[in-house]
């Protein structure tokens, strides 16, 4: 249990380190945050092993800006190698930092190789490497105190996810229509804090935040924070079960892809416990 707290600490420095370093080695400095012009850096989280063997290199971002979304293509300005470069990462960066949002699959045999995620924005480039070092080891579905992370689905009773791999249902939508989204999450409802304290004001055992991931047009969601509505018997096995409902409306035809997280009490740091989801959008005129 040592071990693993000593290994989640280094990923934490690790990923501050790539947050604020590299370009080819050169010191990028504590950049500070502006509402325009500053820089996105991608993040690397950890890895963890797939049960066929193979590895899944976890990765978020950082966007400086406080008040500037960016839209960064696919391309020579975002782009994940070797094998890119589009590896499924976001084209669409909202302000912040973002968690794990998305993994990179890697065969059993990687060993020391290692890819690199290039952003550039801004005028400014950052370049994270990602690889299978011992010390970025983390276990994303269970926590040392044994909290795990939601369960969510886009159908009360259709597949599910767990943890931060993810998966994908797809929609079909048009620009005068909003498109509903419901999302269905329940949990174990266990708490995990670096001081063992139970906070005062407590919000929901599970929580989830809607974003746009990719799309030619801005997306407007009705509440992208939808409070999750406890559904008694929804899911029998789990502490807290619930709905939550929104919808999101497009300025512009084309393919897009959302994504929706469900978090649990779990403070930030212990790489555990979240789950990932997206919805591809296919909105006609």
């Amino acid at each position: 249990m040592l071990a693993r707290s000593l290994r989640i600490h280094v990923v934490s420095v690790a990923i501050l380190i790539a947050i604020v370093l590299p370009v080819h080695g050169q010191q990028l400095g504590m950049e500070p945050s502006h509402e325009t012009g500053s820089s996105v850096t991608g993040a690397y989280e950890g890895w963890f092993k797939n049960p066929d063997g193979t590895f899944s290199l976890l990765l978020g971002y950082y966007n400086r800006n406080t008040a500037q979304e960016l839209d960064i293509p696919i391309g020579s300005d975002n782009k994940i190698e070797p094998g890119g470069p589009d590896q499924g990462q976001p084209t669409h960066f909202v302000v912040g930092r973002q968690y794990g949002l998305f993994a990179v699959k890697v065969p059993a045999d990687f060993g020391t190789k290692k890819i690199t995620w290039t952003l550039v924005s801004n005028g400014k480039t950052t370049v994270i490497p990602a690889s299978l070092h011992v010390d970025y080891e983390i276990s994303p579905w269970l926590e040392v105190m044994g909290n795990t992370p939601p369960v969510l689905r886009f159908e009360k009773s259709g597949p599910s996810v767990q943890g931060p791999q993810g998966f994908s249902t797809e929609r079909t939508a048009t620009l005068a229509n909003p498109l509903a989204l419901d999302v269905w999450v329940s949990d174990d409802a266990k708490l995990s804090t670096t001081s063992g304290a139970r906070p005062r004001n407590l919000g929901p055992p599970a929580t989830v935040l809607w974003t746009k991931y990719r799309g030619p047009g801005t997306v407007k969601f009705a509440n992208e924070k939808p409070p999750v509505e406890k559904v008694e018997g929804y899911d029998p096995g789990a502490k807290f079960s619930g709905k939550a409902n929104t919808s999101a409306t497009f300025t512009e035809p084309g393919e897009y892809v959302l994504h929706v997280v469900a978090n649990d009490w779990s403070e930030v740091g212990f790489q555990c416990c979240w789950t990932n989801a997206t919805v591809k959008v296919q909105v006609k005129p």
